[in-house]
């Protein structure tokens, strides 16, 4: 078992090996890591990712690498694409995120009808951005339906050209009960510049309006469908419902915020010695307890995810409300271990993670802010409980 990269210190053996195609994406996200390096303070002036690095990703493939090759995309395995956005978030969590969201966007093309998800997917080279929550309304007309509404959270939106909104249905204006994803171009969108935040501050996640837009019905998706597998065809990729699919690709950005917290602290901690004190924080021994601590927790939590990502891949189709469970479960976890680490090193590394230009410091914003994402909540804690002591799986009380 190959060691791990030396950061000044020794190091843990490595998790299991790569698989063929895990390695083949990781070498392509490793082609990127340069551009992505190089734009990092700019981006996050800029509240949003550069044009060199969009066309980086989407050279790459990274863009489309959930999407299935029958439709134009990589077809990567789930743990390969996990694998890719834990590294990319060690270099940028803001591109990472993005990435993230491409992957989960592009699950909803083997719910679409082929020719459209051709259409929206594999017809250009940018990204397909929007929002799975329905703030907006399609009023049923003849061939489709009329859009209109406001939505959040549209990271990506910068290098995007098609934008998916869920949106509950009406019909002469009266609710249906139903909810449809629905595909625009980015061209029918007003963006609205409201992404001011504490972290992932390049990821470009503006609200955004869109006013009685017409989508046809082949341009949409029933929202109760992704709480299921696609359908079978030859084209579908994935046996893994939408939901299940999507919490794997927040959980790996804070995985990697961590991972890189937790290997930058070791190497401050070799060399530090905090203000009025006379030996290196390497010698402390709380810091040597509570590092070993955050080192375990975050291992474990990978552990756990890499578990669950197995299980989605191999029972997607049949794994029900027990894989959900345990999905929802390794995510959550993974977004306690990953903020908790980060938030221990942060601490013991004193004034040093303050600065801007330490990278504790971004970590420190860039965790507190991924695991705000819905699918991270620590209310899943909650819900997988009442679960596993015979109650029904629930998004929410």
């Amino acid at each position: 078992m190959d060691a791990q990269p030396s950061v000044g210190a020794p190091a843990l053996p490595a998790r299991p090996p790569r698989t063929p195609d895990t390695a083949y994406w990781l070498d392509r996200a490793a082609a990127v890591l340069g551009a992505v390096d190089a734009d990092r303070d700019k981006a996050e002036v800029n509240r949003a990712s550069s044009p060199q690095v969009f066309a980086e990703l989407s050279e790459a493939g990274l863009h489309r690498m959930w999407v299935s090759r029958a439709l134009g995309g990589g077809g990567a395995t789930l743990s390969a694409g996990i694998a890719v956005i834990q590294l990319i978030s060690r270099h940028d969590a803001s591109v990472s995120w993005q990435v993230g969201v491409q992957g989960a966007i592009g699950r909803i093309s083997d719910y679409l009808p082929e020719d459209a998800a051709r259409t929206i997917f594999s017809t250009h080279d940018k990204l397909v951005v929007g929002s799975v929550h329905p703030t907006g309304t399609a009023e049923r007309v003849a061939g489709g339906f009329r859009l209109s509404g406001r939505w959040g959270f549209a990271s990506g939106s910068a290098g995007a050209a098609w934008i998916v909104s869920a949106a509950r249905v009406t019909e002469g204006g009266a609710p249906t009960g139903e909810v449809r994803m629905l595909f625009t171009p980015i061209a029918d969108v007003t963006m609205l510049d409201t992404w001011y935040t504490t972290g992932l501050a390049a990821t470009g996640s503006h609200d955004y309006a869109i006013h009685d837009v017409f989508v046809p019905e082949d341009h949409t998706v029933d929202g109760a469908d992704m709480t299921r597998p696609a359908a079978p065809r030859a084209s579908r990729g994935y046996g893994i419902g939408y939901y299940d699919f999507g919490p794997f690709t927040a959980a790996a950005t804070v995985l990697g915020i961590a991972d890189l917290a937790l290997d930058t602290f070791t190497e401050l901690a070799a060399s530090k010695v905090p203000s009025e004190g006379k030996v290196t924080l390497k010698n402390s021994h709380t810091v040597q307890d509570r590092l070993a601590r955050a080192r375990a927790s975050v291992r474990a939590a990978h552990t756990l995810v890499d578990d669950a990502a197995w299980h989605a891949e191999h029972h997607g189709d049949t794994g029900g409300d027990e894989l959900s469970a345990l999905v929802r479960l390794a995510c959550t976890f993974a977004a306690q271990s990953a903020t908790e680490a980060v938030d221990a090193v942060y601490e013991m590394a004193g004034a040093t993670s303050t600065y801007r230009s330490h990278p504790l410091e971004r970590c420190f914003r860039d965790v507190h802010t991924a695991v705000k994402h819905i699918t991270l909540a620590p209310a899943n804690y909650e819900m997988v409980g009442e679960y596993l002591l015979g109650g029904a799986l629930r998004a929410r009380r």
